[in-house]
């Protein structure tokens, strides 16, 4: 008997055609297994998003991210086309120099080892 791939690996894999090894090609995460668009759970938005759970409760919270929202009082899920399309519109905002970018720290100020200065 054939070992079941976990939720995770099913999520990424690319569809096949038929019976033969040969990829048929990558639609994205939405519609591997059904053809519809469908919910993640936290552990799959993880693989997505390289954030932290502190970071994007913040940003749902300031309107930046997509809300998560509630299938039981337990089952906390994004819709993943909403993170998808979230990821995109950061992708191109990035690539257009348009994307909020922290500001350098003034290493002047450190305490510790402070920069010294050159001698012109």
């Amino acid at each position: 008997m054939a070992k079941k791939p976990n939720r995770v690996r099913i999520l990424l894999m690319p569809l096949r055609d038929g019976d033969n090894d040969e990829p048929a090609g990558y639609s994205g995460p939405a519609t591997v297994m059904t053809g519809l668009p469908r919910t993640i759970r936290r552990h799959e938005l993880r693989l997505i998003v390289p954030l932290a759970d502190s970071t994007i409760f913040e940003m749902e919270r300031r309107g930046e991210f997509p809300q998560r929202f509630n299938l039981t009082p337990r089952c906390v899920v994004w819709d993943l086309e909403e993170v998808e399309t979230w990821l995109e519109e950061r992708r191109k905002l990035c690539r257009e120099g348009r994307a909020k970018i922290a500001p350098a720290p003034d290493l002047r100020l450190r305490k510790t080892r402070p920069v010294k200065r050159r001698s012109e």
